[in-house]
């Protein structure tokens, strides 16, 4: 993505209301304070996964399993499923899927009441680099908004899942954001449950 480290001051995007009477200064503003704020998160958070040689992709992945592992229902994924939860399409699942189960991290597993199911698990290799992983990563997702106090944090989520909520209702075809991108996705059992 390309990243405007120079965001324009607000008297810029007044003028440029002159020449495009379609631009609304401040939401012009908003937008590109929300791609910044958005790209710095994906950087940051990004570098534990290069680190450990994964893919944002691929980590959403992972952590969607170890989040229904630790699930009360204990169900497995189907690969459609995931695609849902993710924000994908079935064909962009299924070559994560695919990468996962070549490296070890992940299995599709033959559902025994259903032939035409193939639910995915994570493997105890999964559930180690994950293990490598989380730490760093939630320690990134933290520093991100360790200047923001408590209130300033609820507030900020509040104004972006309006955000989000606003334009779903605009458009029928946004797909919900459940589970979707770099996963701050947090399973409700302990990383240390399962690896050996």
């Amino acid at each position: 993505m390309l990243l405007l480290r120079d965001l324009p001051r607000y008297e810029c995007l007044l003028e440029g209301a002159r020449r495009f009477p379609e631009l609304d200064p401040s939401a012009c503003e908003v937008y590109l304070h929300v791609l910044r704020a958005g790209d710095e998160a994906f950087r940051s958070c990004g570098e534990p996964l290069e680190a450990h040689g994964i893919s944002a992709g691929r980590f959403t992945v992972l952590m969607l399993l170890l989040r229904k592992r630790h699930d009360a229902c204990g169900a497995m994924l189907t690969p459609a499923e995931l695609a849902d939860k993710a924000g994908v399409t079935r064909a962009t699942m299924t070559g994560l899927i695919d990468t996962l189960e070549r490296d070890g991290f992940v299995r599709r597993e033959p559902d025994p009441n259903d032939r035409r199911m193939t639910p995915v698990t994570l493997t105890p290799a999964g559930e180690a680099l994950l293990q490598g992983v989380v730490p760093a990563y939630f320690q990134r997702m933290g520093s991100l908004v360790a200047h923001l106090s408590e209130s300033e944090r609820r507030t900020l989520v509040t104004l972006l899942a309006k955000l989000v909520r606003g334009n779903e209702t605009e458009d029928p075809s946004v797909t919900s954001t459940d589970g979707a991108a770099p996963a701050p996705v947090c399973p409700s059992g302990s990383l240390n449950s399962s690896v050996p």
